[in-house]
C-alpha cells in the first residue's frame, strides 16, 4: 500500500529551490559584508546599514518563496 510520488504534489519544484538558494546566498553576502566594515565594532554603514538590510532580504526571498501561492 504505497502511495506513488506524483511530481506535481512536491511542494519544491527546481523554481522554489532556485529561489531559496538565491536567498541563502543573499544572506551569507549581508554577513561578508558586515565583517568588511572597518570602524570599531562595525558601526559604520557596512556594518550597520547595508549588511543588515542585505540580510533581511535574504530572508525575506526564502520566506516568499516557501509560502507563495501554487498555480
Amino acid at each position: 500500500m504505497s502511495k506513488s510520488l506524483d511530481k506535481s504534489a512536491f511542494p519544491l519544484n527546481a523554481k522554489r529551490i532556485s529561489t531559496l538558494l538565491i536567498g541563502i546566498i543573499i544572506m551569507f553576502i549581508g554577513f561578508f559584508v558586515m565583517t568588511l566594515d572597518k570602524e570599531p565594532f562595525g558601526f559604520g554603514f557596512l556594518g550597520l546599514t547595508l549588511g543588515p538590510i542585505l540580510v533581511l532580504i535574504g530572508v525575506i526571498i526564502p520566506v516568499f518563496a516557501l509560502f507563495s501561492i501554487r498555480k
